[in-house]
């Protein structure tokens, strides 16, 4: 865990809940396939942010009150199996040889081997949940959405498109992950939407932070600008039509991508308060539907402040 999550867990109050979802991970990891251990070990141990299992007990807490019971722990570590199961992918998409400071899991073992991992994950999370009917309902949805949003995503590089697009891409790919967090913790729909809000700002403070040259929360702010991938800063942008018209090219110069770039930096305030209204009306769904929303509202405010850094 990251010096910088790990903060936020203690100030929630979730540090022996975290122990204990990374405890389920690293025993699953032992008892799994020796061909594929190594691959497991080094993508499980990667210095994640654990902000999708920190929802989960969030929403649990906020609904339910008390100790996080197995089951939710459960659900937690094979949410974060599918999170990195998605990472894998993602990262041989983007030809990423990095991410959190050390090489990639194909970058280290190769394409093969990684691609074949990443369903050795799902195919294990899965496995995992088998005896819980609730949990494999949402975490097929999840896959089935996840595949849908990166297609639509790829296909939508380089269009003149604007805000609401972004909040569709934004809810669909982050979103309905931690969507999903918030019905495992809940087990109904009760703070679904407030989990796609968050997700939605998460994924932004992501967009921002790489332009800002932060570190990054996930994503990969050079690649998204060369393959043009429509990020929050850059939906702004490109309502300059000159920008647009640069951001539409099949290949622009490196010229051409300063320009851009230069651009997104210039509507980073306007990006900065769209989080801002984002954050609000999240903290609203919380307050709405929950008897006790203080975890949720700091996990809110703890989220928003990941762009300002």
């Amino acid at each position: 865990m990251d010096t910088v999550t790990r903060g936020i867990v203690a100030d929630l109050g979730f540090l022996p809940e975290m122990d204990r979802l990374r405890d389920r991970l690293f025993a699953w990891i032992a008892e799994s396939s020796a061909e594929l251990r190594p691959l497991l070990e080094w993508q499980f141990d990667a210095g994640s942010k654990y902000f999708r299992p920190l929802t989960i007990f969030g929403c649990y807490r906020a609904q339910k009150g008390g100790e996080i019971p197995d089951n939710v722990i459960r659900s937690a570590a094979v949410l974060e199996m599918m999170h990195n199961m998605t990472l894998v992918i993602d990262d041989i998409l983007d030809l990423s040889d990095e991410r959190r400071g050390k090489p990639t899991m194909h970058a280290k073992f190769g394409n093969l081997p990684a691609l074949m991992a990443s369903g050795f994950i799902a195919a294990d999370g899965f496995a995992m949940v088998a005896d819980d009917a609730h949990d494999i309902r949402l975490f097929a949805d999840l896959v089935k959405r996840l595949g849908v949003a990166e297609c639509a995503q790829w296909r939508l590089r380089r269009q003149p498109l604007g805000v609401k697009d972004w909040e569709m891409i934004a809810g669909e790919d982050t979103g309905s992950m931690f969507e999903t967090c918030a019905c495992l913790a809940t087990r109904d729909e009760t703070l679904r939407k407030f989990g796609r809000l968050i997700g939605m700002l998460y994924h932004g403070c992501d967009d921002v932070g790489d332009v800002k040259g932060l570190e990054s929360l996930g994503g990969g702010g050079e690649e998204d600008l060369r393959d043009g991938i429509l990020t929050l800063p850059a939906a702004l942008a490109i309502e300059d039509k000159a920008i647009c018209d640069l951001f539409c090219k099949d290949a622009p110069s490196d010229g051409e991508l300063q320009r851009i770039s230069k651009a997104m930096i210039a509507r980073l305030p306007d990006a900065e308060a769209h989080l801002d209204q984002i954050a609000s009306d999240a903290k609203w769904e919380a307050q709405v539907n929950t008897g006790d929303p203080g975890v949720l509202l700091e996990l809110v405010d703890y989220t928003r402040e990941l762009s300002r850094r």
